[in-house]
């Protein structure tokens, strides 16, 4: 570094500099501070005003929780309110609008239907409310902007209106339709489990007692009338024998009335009688063994004893009395006189043919319930194939029972929440706050014109006063005249006025302060008056 550099002493801010700068350059800086805010401000006040009318809608939640009514509306609330504005945004729904408030009469002259709604959709805004920190809407500002602040307010409200009658009649005929087509599908599913119901009845018809769950039952039936069947057999057995005995009996009798006839001596009995005698007394002295003289079996047992021994008593004194009057009345008798039947006789020949009675109908019972076997046993035969067909038939039905459970159940709770909906309980439309009536223009914002108008003013004024200064080519300070001429300055010459010159000069200096107090004070005065009424 020179030497001649190292010994200066570092420069600070030359306030006189300054303050004589802006003495000179006083009325380049004032006159476009004021002409820049003038015209801005002016233009504020020249511009059309602009109204803004505002409303809060609150979305309100179902008054009846959903743990209980849930409601049958697709989309978010969201979606449901885009959708509604598009459609209250519409050509139709806002032409209607323009046409009874009267609005933009000065466009609907010259201009095109389709300008003016355009024009209408851009003084409309929508602002959505969010509760804070998540994404759920909780309710939206309405808003209108016209140039009558009486006009921005009925639009609002009519806009308001719309939204909140659009909002319940879109919500009430979707949950109609959903309503409306549950019924639809139910009808449908019932018809359809009407049709599986018949199937199913027509195939238990067709086989009934073939069903799976008659399997249990068949088979007990089986065995009962298997049993059924060694007790018919048994029976049988035991009709038969007796038929035996009772034929038996009969040709007995009728041999030894023969030889009575024919004067031979009765002798020997009927041996029938005597072993069917030895055998119910065998079999009363086992059952006796057993059981108790009360028992059913031992008294009917004792009774066909004394039943059976009275019979032989009567037929053997019968036989023997006729042996007596064959031998002493065997002259006068003709041989062809009849004899009367005895008494026994004729019971034995009631029992027997009772007897055989019974051997056909046990017979015919045997029959019968062999077939009922064989019936019951072709059935539990085809149980397996009987179990799948009805398997496959009642897929089908227990499907279709399903389907009609669930859409009835559906249908049942759409209907809940429509008539929810009717009734205006479900999630709806309030208005918070109603629509505003401004009182001062939301454009232009005058009050932010005037601080732009002064703010320009004081750049345009700065620019001015530094352009003029330099511009001018006349030196005032000690500092540039060095700079000029490199030679030191030995004196210098005060400036030298005349009186004149010098009332002059307090006489500009004092119109300058006083054009400067009249700027300012019209800046301030004009800004009051802006923040009053503007």
């Amino acid at each position: 570094m020179p030497e001649e550099f190292e010994d200066q002493p570092s420069k600070g801010i030359d306030w006189n500099y300054y303050a004589a700068l802006a003495r000179r350059r006083s009325w380049y800086f004032l006159i476009p501070v004021f002409l820049g805010w003038v015209t801005v401000w002016g233009a504020s006040w020249v511009l059309p005003p602009v109204y803004r009318s505002g409303t809060l809608i609150l979305v309100e939640q179902p008054t009846v929780p959903q743990q209980f009514v849930v409601p049958n509306i697709a989309g978010s609330i969201q979606d449901r309110l885009q959708s509604i504005t598009q459609q209250i945004l519409s050509r139709t729904r806002l032409v209607h609008i323009i046409e009874s408030a009267n609005l933009y009469p000065e466009h609907r002259g010259r201009a095109t239907p389709e300008s003016v709604v355009e024009k209408m959709r851009k003084d409309i805004e929508i602002e959505l409310v969010r509760a804070p920190g998540s994404e759920q809407l909780t309710a939206f500002n309405i808003y209108y902007s016209a140039s009558s602040p009486i006009v921005a307010q009925q639009v609002t409200n009519e806009l308001t209106n719309l939204f909140i009658s659009e909002n319940l009649e879109v919500r009430q005929q979707q949950s109609a339709n959903t309503t409306k087509f549950l019924e639809k599908q139910l009808e449908d599913a019932r018809q359809n489990l009407t049709e599986q119901e018949e199937k199913v009845r027509q195939f238990k018809e067709r086989h009934l007692g073939e069903l799976p769950g008659q399997a249990q039952s068949n088979l007990q039936i089986l065995s009962g009338l298997q049993a059924q069947l060694q007790s018919e057999e048994d029976n049988l057995s035991r009709a038969k024998q007796q038929n035996s005995y009772l034929e038996t009996v009969l040709s007995q009798y009728h041999a030894l009335q023969a030889s009575s006839k024919n004067g031979d001596p009765v002798s020997g009995g009927l041996p029938a009688i005597d072993q069917q005698l030895a055998k119910l007394k065998s079999q009363l002295a086992f059952l006796s063994s057993h059981y108790t003289e009360r028992h059913p079996d031992v008294r009917k047992l004792k009774e066909e004893i004394a039943k059976t021994e009275k019979i032989k008593e009567q037929l053997t004194a019968e036989l023997s009395d006729r042996s007596t009057e064959t031998a002493t009345s065997s002259a006068t008798t003709s041989s062809e006189d009849i004899e009367p039947p005895s008494p026994a006789m004729l019971q034995i020949e009631n029992q027997l043919k009772a007897n055989q009675l019974e051997v056909t109908i046990r017979q015919r019972a045997i029959d019968a319930t062999t077939r009922d076997i064989a019936n019951y046993q072709g059935r539990l035969n085809e149980a397996p194939l009987r179990e799948q067909e009805f398997i496959d038939i009642t897929r089908g039905y227990e499907q279709s029972k399903a389907n009609y459970d669930s859409l009835l159940q559906k249908k049942d709770s759409s209907e809940m929440a429509t008539n929810l909906e009717l009734s205006q309980q479900g999630e709806h439309f309030r208005i918070l706050d109603p629509p505003s009536l401004p009182q001062k223009p939301y454009s232009p914002n005058r009050l932010k014109m005037c601080g732009i108008g002064l703010a320009l003013g004081l750049v345009l004024g700065g620019a001015m006063a530094a352009g003029a200064e330099f511009l001018d080519d006349r030196i005032y300070s000690e500092e540039v005249l060095t700079e000029l001429v490199a030679v030191k300055i030995i004196s210098e010459i005060p400036t030298i006025m005349t009186i004149e010159e010098a009332k002059q000069q307090k006489g500009s200096v004092a119109a300058l302060w006083v054009t400067a107090a009249l700027i300012f004070l019209s800046i301030a005065i004009g800004s009051a008056v802006t923040f009053l009424h503007g």
